[in-house]
């Protein structure tokens, strides 16, 4: 497929930015994270046609598959110095998975309404009781319950159409 500069340009300024900052939080390299953001939108853009759900969500899954695949190909070392290896690769690999379903997850509860947002922020990350939230809110402790089961809803549809399995 010929490289289409104005596609690949335009998904380089839409979101390379964001996907910079999300590699940088986990390398601290900006080189290498220039490197991976550059790979990551090549990659995207030949696999557009094929992409369902969220370009975005792709793009952060893709650049963290890279960062994976050049953290592995920098480990290889002979068997006998890689002791405590797996365990070290294993929390990289969690600290990278850790920061990507942060970003899914804001950029999720970014498409809810205010009032559903409000809500799920107020119990799940202030963790509010219903009642604190109710008076932080304003609102009665009856349509914190309902905003708060509707904003689940909502948000586990809003995943699902991103690809991003709970």
């Amino acid at each position: 497929m010929p490289l289409d500069e104005d596609a690949v340009e335009s998904l380089y300024r839409e979101h390379g930015t964001a996907l910079r900052r999300f590699v940088l939080s986990a390398s601290r390299d900006p080189q290498l994270a220039e490197d991976v953001v550059q790979e990551t939108v090549l990659r995207v853009w030949q696999q557009a046609p094929d992409i369902n759900g969220s370009i975005r969500s792709y793009l952060y899954r893709t650049a963290r598959n890279i960062m994976i695949d050049n953290y592995r190909r920098a480990q290889r070392r002979p068997a006998e110095t890689l002791e405590g290896e797996p365990a070290r690769q294993a929390g990289v690999m969690e600290r990278v998975d850790g920061l990507l379903n942060r970003v899914l997850i804001e950029e999720a509860l970014l498409r809810l309404s205010k009032e559903h947002r409000d809500v799920l922020v107020a119990l799940h990350y202030r963790r509010f009781t219903v009642n604190e939230a109710a008076a932080q809110l304003n609102i009665p402790t009856g349509t914190v319950k309902s905003r708060a089961y509707y904003a689940v809803r909502a948000l586990r549809t809003i995943l699902d159409e991103m690809g991003v399995e709970p």
